[in-house]
C-alpha cells in the first residue's frame, strides 16, 4: 500500500541521499519505516534475524530490500541478532563505511509478551529484555558516534510515552522494557546535543504479526491500523531540524495532525472501521 500522503511527505525530504539504519525490518513496522524511507531517497541499512523464509511469520530482510529499492532507496540488508553487541556494532559500523556516515537510527525491533511477573519465565524474561532493552542501548551506542558527525542526526524509537497508570503494570516485565526503551532515547535528548532523539507510538493496534499471535488474530488484526501509518509518522519526525524537535514522545495520529494528516481511513486495515483496538500504555 502507498499511502496517498505519503508524496507530500517523501518530496524534498532531508534525508534523501543520506544514510538510515532501521533494527527489525524483516516485516511489520520496520520494514514499513525501511520502504517509506527508500521512498524518501534514504540509503537504508536494514537489521533483522530473518534472512530466510520463518515457518509461522511473514517477510524476510531480503524481500524488504527489494521493496526499499523499488521505492527509489538504496538498501543493505545485514541479517543479525539484535542481543550480539558485536553483531551490531559491527552493522552499523558496515552501514556507515558503505554510505559514507549515518544520519538516522531507528529502533523498531521488539519482543512482545505481556505475561505478567509470577507467570513469565525467566528465559522469555531475558528474551524481551535483550531484545527491547539491550537491543536498544547496544543500537543506540553504536549509532551515536557516527549520528554526532551529521548535521541531520536523528534517533527514532517505537515505544510508548511513560504513562504510570497502575492498569498497564500486569504485563510488568515488558512495560518495564518498553518504558526503559523510552528513557533511554529521551536521556539521550538530554545528552546528546545535535542529535533529536524521539519516541513514536501508535494509538491504535498495528496489523502486524505480533498483534495477530500474541494479542488477538484476525478480529484484533480487522480492528488495526496498517504499519504504513507508523511508517508516514516517522517521516514527518525525521523531517524536522534535530535542534527544534527531541525529547517527545508523541503519538503518531497526534504527529499525523500536527502536519494537516487526519483523514487516516486509508490506513484502516478493513476500510470504514470506526472502532479500532486502542494499543496499550493509550487512555
Amino acid at each position: 500500500m502507498e499511502p496517498a500522503v505519503r508524496a507530500a511527505l517523501v518530496k524534498d525530504h532531508p534525508l534523501n541521499g543520506r544514510a538510515a539504519f532501521v533494527t527489525g525490518a524483516s516485516r511489520g513496522i520496520g520494514a514499513a519505516i525501511a520502504v517509506a524511507l527508500g521512498a524518501a531517497g534514504a540509503k537504508v541499512a536494514l537489521f533483522a534475524k530473518t534472512g530466510e523464509p520463518h515457518p509461522k511469520l511473514p517477510g524476510t530482510l531480503y524481500e524488504t530490500a527489494k521493496a526499499v529499492e523499488a521505492a527509489g532507496g538504496q538498501a543493505l540488508p545485514i541479517v543479525g541478532d539484535l542481543r550480539d553487541a558485536e553483531s551490531v556494532a559491527a552493522a552499523v559500523d558496515r552501514a556507515a563505511a558503505e554510505f559514507g556516515g549515518l544520519d538516522a537510527c531507528v529502533n523498531n525491533a521488539s519482543a512482545l509478551d505481556l505475561t505478567g511477573i509470577g507467570e513469565l519465565s525467566l528465559k522469555k524474561f531475558d528474551l524481551i529484555a535483550g531484545v527491547n532493552l539491550r537491543g536498544t542501548f547496544a543500537a543506540i551506542s553504536a549509532a551515536l558516534p557516527h549520528l554526532r558527525e551529521s548535521d541531520h542526526a536523528h534517533l527514532l524509537t517505537v515505544s510508548p510515552p511513560l504513562n504510570t497508570d497502575p492498569r498497564w503494570f500486569s504485563g510488568g516485565p515488558y512495560t518495564a522494557t518498553k518504558y526503559g526503551m523510552t528513557i533511554m532515547t529521551l536521556g539521550a535528548s538530554e545528552t546528546e546535543p545535535g542529535v533529536a532523539a524521539n519516541c513514536l507510538w501508535p494509538k491504535t493496534t498495528i496489523a502486524t504479526a505480533a498483534v495477530e499471535f500474541a494479542l488477538g488474530g484476525q478480529p484484533m488484526l480487522d480492528r488495526s491500523r496498517k504499519p504504513e501509518i507508523v511508517a508516514d509518522a516517522a517521516l514527518a519526525i525525521l523531517s524536522r531540524d534535530p535542534e527544534s524537535y527531541t525529547g517527545n514522545a508523541v503519538m503518531v495520529e497526534d504527529l499525523l495532525a500536527s502536519i494537516g494528516v487526519t483523514d487516516l481511513d486509508e490506513y484502516a486495515v478493513v476500510p470504514g472501521t470506526t472502532d479500532f483496538q486502542p494499543d496499550i500504555y493509550v487512555d
